[in-house]
């Protein structure tokens, strides 16, 4: 903060507490501010306990905040209450897959009384009920007497403090001084004006969200800003004969309450545009942001697309400007937006009102849109309509229509227009209307935004919903009388009633054994209420100073100069470090490549790391970094795709090979045989935790505390050590807690941390590095972009008899773990399947993108894609005779058929039995009841022409722990103190997996104590030395395995004790006269203990061995819904049943398998990586880049856990479940191209056909055929340059 020049104080409440600031810097974001003061570090707000119980989460506060919004909007309303949590809640969670959020808000609706809240096995909603079997005892999630009543009394109120400053008979003009900028705040119209007219270039702020995001994220300084919001002019709403004028500065939630209250005061055929603009403000942003951003912002902000925009201007609305030089009224219209970002008004002029019409008998208004996720997103395409007919005639007299996300602009369809006025609404005037429209919007192949096929048919299929919505409405009226074609109603969005069905708890196990049992997350409550601790909320130590990388800006290239004089001449700027201040290992070597810390000669990518800027605060190190001067010389021929590195063989080794059978000679033996390939893309972690770290000089002896966020502290440890060329043991890496990980934080954050011990090694000072969303994802990776190809042999009845895979990686620029990735897919290919003849081959290719590296599931979704892309496939080429049904649906008759049935042996000789793999199959095509629905789809698909309904039921067969032995070691380190409390360390890190949790009731049961007992405060490296990484689903397995011997050893040393008073409780051995300590040797109370795992191998050259310890099976069937004409879709159901053994904790694990699927369906339907021709990631963060969100939650989402399972290879006979359900959500992807395949089918297309993945609506939409997408005419790869490459 900057004390410079003097100005007010800023004064607001958080939680009931004042908070002064007397030296407000504008460019402060309120997170980091609160985090500074530490004022997030208190209590927030409990909200119910079943939230916590169903799975650790890593989800934020807001999450929590924005239900009690929602409860105290809509309190005692059930039905509401759900509805707009389902819809409204837009803050973003990676771990949960969003349904303990949706579950938590159902205990306050009608609902919440049904058995299945409670976690009752059968449900009355699903009407099951098992009259045969004995009752048994129902797990239960949570206790309602455990919970408070909602009482909305004890609510905090709004501070009366605030109300009586607003209210005060003389406001006065605030200013805020910060270091760059100025922020005032005029209390009158008058000053407002004049501070316009002094400072035309200085931008109006009301809600913050396109300023702020612009000097955040785009590095845009605005010396002064003016925020009027405190100006009573802005906010008027008036009424007059032709329709309402509302003020500039209210919110779009005001705009929509006014609106609201309008429609029911006058007749529907005068409320046209009133409703129009209210659904469109349904879908626009998030409440937050509605609840902030203004209109007059919103229209002057001129996005290209725009949602209101396109409808204000088609309803003929217009908006009162006001300057020093008087006041007008300016139409919005074509001529009203003049370029991108641009509209016609002067600098000085200030927005005041928007005039919204009423609308007149015989006219319809519409606002339709389209955007890459279904709710929370920026739209594709939208646009805003208006007709006006001739009095009871179906004859256009008037009609407007407006695009946005066509161009820079908003722009008008004239010409379109004009072929449809004085002429009847019918097929033939919108047929041509249709033609006239694609040349009048006729986007250029390489326009910004991609997607030039899809959204100019997007203009076609909104303008035929359009017609069909008014033709309808038509017919209604009496003035047209012939049939209309069918209505095409919106697709489901209610959220129903779920199951999730838990193993049952034997009736011989102890009420005081948590182990089985539906155990809440040790931390749950503390992350929910933002008490828990992450990497970045430690507090600040004294002379700490922040690191901030400098990355490269070429793909390829030589670095022919380094100026760093202009940043270290800034204000607060201590050093540049560079890979010549490494005293140690300027490399960290992965899969036998060298991989430079800091670049010296040479760029690969852009975003390769070349040096770091070191600075008092993180806001001088970002301006510092922004200073430093870097010279290129460009490198010929960058590769980026994997057709360019197979081209010229760029490849890194080892390339694998496995192969059984004579794969050659079978496919001489076939009936038929098929060759096809499908494209998998890649998948940015996006945990909630971005790379986080902090690393302490200690002060003597070179040793260093590091604290971090990461899956391996022993890695960090020796990446540490290695890189200042100091021992090990001088290096204690301490790992709380991690905000997510997937995968991301194991090798990249060594390379990073490895950089800040420079920093702090040199510098003698704490150092911080905490990356941005935007420099996280584009420093780090994320999963391999994949190409799969295939050539199968099959007979004629389905059976494969022969298959060969090439499987090509998209590495990046590094190895990293890439050859690892791809041996996994090779070790996978045989997924649920017994091919007798099989070949696969795994290629890493190097390329000049940002280096890939492991992902939850490690390559598995990947390749297990490819394998029943080539099964469905299979089916689509044997087809079905139009005149004959098939016994069962083809596509799980041909799955069904290859399956692995009795003692099997995998491709890699590896016996195993598929018992409990067939039970699930079964189990989920029973519990789904699939053949049912099948033949109801087919029914739905007959009847619908323009929506059609998919399903899918995928199989899944996962190998547990690791293929390299030495990884699958753990270690624990068990302490009894004297009061009779445990403290348990163990190697594993909690990334809110529930690793620790679990290891808490394995102690418990162990011990027999109760969990309350046992804490485990940290995973660290002075504790548990050479840890394995948390990772592959074996945490629980090895860790737990140590934390049992552990134990027991402790616990048989506890003998002389118990045996003096074998009656006795924990409490009673531990208090006097015979305490522990005074019988048993304080070295007894403390046990470290190493566990080695299973000697896991594969022989490539012989090409066998036992790469995995187990396997894990599960199945999931999903259906969906989909729009033809927009590509959007609903999943309407999703079952999933899966073999996990015995769970040591089923609501953990079902958190997992949900959060799991959830990030699988992300994978495969929803998020795309972009990246530019010249090798730059466009997709930086959550306005780009779309995770799923709770709209995209299946709307009946069951989990069944498969009874009466054992492993005798894990702790407990139970299973790890961290990654194999992933791929799961690829279901929801083969019921996509299930529903496309029937699309296509109405459009007389048959047989195989590619759908890449992710399944986007863009290429669900492209792929139906529709005729819309047929008018569009195709751009010849060759003749234009994309804006984003095809990764």
């Amino acid at each position: 903060m900057s004390a410079g020049k003097q100005g007010d104080a800023l004064c607001f409440f958080i939680n009931g507490k004042k908070v002064t600031e007397n030296h407000a810097d504008p460019e402060t974001m309120l997170l980091p501010f609160l985090r500074q003061k530490s004022i997030l570090q208190t209590n927030l707000l409990l909200f119910i306990k079943v939230m916590f119980d169903f799975m650790p989460f890593c989800m934020v506060p807001g999450m929590i905040r924005t239900q009690i919004a929602l409860l105290e909007i809509v309190y005692f309303d059930a039905h509401a209450v759900l509805f707009l949590v389902f819809l409204q809640i837009c803050n973003l969670c990676r771990c949960t897959g969003y349904r303990p959020i949706v579950e938590g808000c159902r205990t306050f609706c009608q609902e919440a009384n049904c058995c299945q809240a409670n976690g009752a096995a059968n449900c009355c909603l699903n009407g099951e009920k098992n009259g045969d079997e004995p009752e048994q005892e129902k797990p239960q999630l949570f206790d309602k007497l455990d919970l408070l009543p909602l009482d909305p009394t004890q609510e905090l109120i709004f501070p009366p403090e605030l109300i009586l400053m607003a209210d005060t008979t003389s406001p006065q003009t605030l200013t805020f001084h910060g270091e760059r900028v100025t922020w005032v705040s005029p209390v009158s119209l008058e000053e407002l004006i004049q501070l316009k007219a002094k400072h035309p270039k200085a931008p109006l702020v009301m809600g913050n969200t396109n300023i702020g995001p612009d000097m955040k994220f785009k590095g845009i300084l605005h010396p002064l800003i003016i925020s009027p919001t405190r100006v009573k002019g802005l906010f008027e709403v008036s009424q007059t004969p032709q329709g309402v004028w509302v003020g500039a500065g209210c919110s779009l939630s005001e705009l929509h309450s006014v609106l609201e209250k309008l429609v029911p005061q006058f007749p529907e055929e005068k409320t046209e545009v009133f409703r129009a603009l209210n659904r469109q403000l349904g879908n626009l942003g998030s409440v937050q942001i509605r609840n902030v951003a203004s209109l007059g912002g919103n229209i002057v902000s001129a996005y290209p697309n725009s949602d209101l925009n396109p409808i204000l201007a088609a309803g003929n609305c217009k908006v009162s400007v006001i300057s020093s030089g008087g006041r007008r009224e300016v139409p919005l219209n074509q001529d009203f937006f003049v370029g991108f970002g641009k509209v016609i008004l002067q600098p000085e002029e200030i927005v005041v009102s928007v005039f919204i019409p009423f609308s007149r008998k015989g006219e319809f208004v519409q606002a339709l849109r389209h955007a890459p996720r279904k709710e929370a997103s920026f739209a594709t395409v939208t646009a805003g309509m208006r007709v006006m007919f001739s009095e009871s005639s179906r004859v256009v007299q008037d009609v407007s229509i407006y695009y946005g996300g066509m161009g820079p602009t908003t722009v008008s369809a004239a010409k379109t227009c004009q072929a449809i006025i004085r002429r009847p609404w019918d097929d033939e005037t919108l047929s041509q209307a249709y033609d006239i429209l694609l040349e009048e919007l006729a986007l250029p192949p390489s326009a910004p935004g991609g997607k030039v096929e899809f959204r100019r048919s997007l203009t076609l299929s909104l303008l035929f919903k359009f017609y069909l919505e008014v033709l309808h409405k038509l017919k209604a009226m009496n003035v047209i009388t012939d049939e209309v074609p069918e209505k095409i109603q919106p697709l489901p969005r209610e959220i129903q009633p779920g199951l999730q069905e838990f193993q049952p708890v034997s009736k011989d196990q102890s009420n005081h054994d948590a182990v089985g049992r539906p155990m809440m997350h040790r931390s749950a409550i503390s992350q929910a209420t933002g008490e828990a601790v992450y990497c970045d909320d430690l507090p600040k130590i004294e002379g700490e100073l922040f690191l901030m990388v400098v990355t490269s800006s070429r793909p390829h290239a030589k670095i022919t100069g380094l100026d760093v004089s202009e940043a270290l001449q800034l204000p607060g700027v201590v050093d540049v470090i560079t890979t010549k201040d490494i005293p140690g290992k300027k490399v960290r070597t992965f899969c036998g490549y060298n991989e430079e810390l800091l670049a010296e000669s040479e760029v690969s990518c852009i975003g390769q790391m070349i040096c770091a800027v070191v600075a008092d605060t993180k806001a001088h190190a970002k301006r510092g970094a922004a200073a430093v001067k870097i010279s290129y010389e460009d490198l010929p021929d960058p590769i980026f795709t994997i057709e360019e590195a197979v081209e010229k063989s760029s490849y890194f080794e080892p390339r694998r090979l496995l192969q059984r059978g004579d794969v050659t000679e079978a496919f001489k033996t076939v009936d038929k045989v098929y060759e096809g390939e499908i494209r998998i893309g890649g998948q940015e972690h996006f945990y909630m935790e971005t790379q986080s770290m902090l690393v302490v000089p200690v002060g003597e002896e070179m040793e260093f505390n590091v604290y971090i966020s990461t899956q391996w502290p022993t890695l960090i440890q020796d990446a540490v050590a290695e890189t200042l060329n100091i021992a090990s043991n001088r290096v204690t890496c301490h790992v709380k807690r991690v905000g997510g990980a997937f995968g991301g934080k194991v090798t990249r954050t060594s390379v990073l941390a490895s950089i800040t011990s420079v920093a702090a090694w040199k510098t003698n000072r704490a150092v911080r590095c905490v990356l941005e969303r935007g420099e996280d994802m584009l420093i780090t990776g994320g999963r391999h972009p994949t190409l799969g190809k295939y050539k199968v042999g099959f007979m004629n009845d389905g059976k494969i008899v022969a298959a060969d895979f090439q499987f090509f990686a998209n590495s990046g620029n590094t190895v990293d773990e890439s050859p690892l990735v791809a041996e996994k897919m090779v070790l996978h290919m045989d997924t649920a399947y017994n091919i007798p003849n099989l070949r696969g081959r795994g290629t890493a290719c190097k390329t000049n993108l940002p280096s890939n590296t492991a992902f939850r599931g490690f390559g598995v979704p990947q390749g297990l894609l490819i394998v029943e892309n080539m099964i469905n496939d299979v089916a689509m080429v044997l087809g079905c005779p139009a005149d004959k049904v098939p016994p069962q649906p083809l596509l799980p008759r041909i799955r069904e058929m290859n399956m692995y049935r009795g003692p099997s042996t995998t491709h890699y000789k590896f016996e195993f039995n598929p018992e409990n793999l067939l039970r699930c199959w079964e189990e989920c095509k029973r519990r789904s009841d699939y053949s049912a629905r099948r033949g109801a789809i087919e029914q739905f698909n007959e009847q619908n022409r323009w929506k059609k309904r998919g399903i899918s039921i995928i199989p899944i067969k996962y190998g547990i722990a690791f293929s390299d032995g030495f990884l699958n070691q753990a270690a624990a380190l068990v302490h009894i103190y004297k009061d009779g409390s445990v403290l348990v360390s163990h190697g594993g890190t909690e990334m809110g997996q529930g690793v620790h949790t679990k290891m808490q009731q394995i102690a418990s049961r162990e011990l027999h104590i109760p969990p309350s007992k046992i804490y485990i405060s940290e995973t660290s490296t002075n504790t548990v030395p050479n840890t394995c990484p948390s990772a592959a689903s074996f945490g629980t397995d090895a860790n737990g395995m140590a934390v049992k011997d552990a134990c027991q050893i402790l616990y048989q040393r506890l003998e002389p004790i118990r045996k003096k008073n074998p009656k006795g409780t924990w409490e009673s051995w531990k208090s006097p006269p015979t305490p522990i300590m005074d019988e048993v040797a304080v070295s007894d109370c403390i046990f470290l203990f190493v566990l080695r795992g299973p000697d896991l191998y594969v022989d490539w050259d012989k090409m066998e061995g036992q790469p995995y310890a187990y396997y894990t099976y599960g199945v999931s069937c999903s259906e969906v819904e989909l729009d033809c004409l927009t590509g959007e879709y609903r999943t309407l159901r999703t079952d999933i049943v899966v073999d996990i053994g015995k769970s040591v904790n089923p609501s953990v694990d079902m958190g997992q398998i949900e959060g799991a699927f959830m990030q699988g369906l992300g994978l495969y339907t929803l998020e795309e990586l972009k990246f530019s021709p010249f090798g730059l990631l466009y997709t930086r963060g959550p306005s780009q880049y779309k995770i799923p969100a709770v709209c995209d939650v299946p709307l009946q989402f069951n989990v069944y856990l498969l009874p009466d399972s054992d492993n005798p290879y894990a702790i407990y006979s139970s299973k790890g479940i961290g990654e194999p359900t992933l791929f799961l959500g690829s279901s929801v992807f083969f019921a996509i191209k299930d529903a496309v395949a029937a699309a296509r089918s109405d459009s007389g297309l048959k047989g195989p056909f590619s759908l890449n993945s992710p399944a986007t609506p863009e290429r669900a939409c492209l792929a139906s055929a529709s005729p819309f997408t047929q008018k569009v005419p195709a751009s010849k790869p060759e003749s234009f340059k994309p804006w984003a490459l095809d990764i």
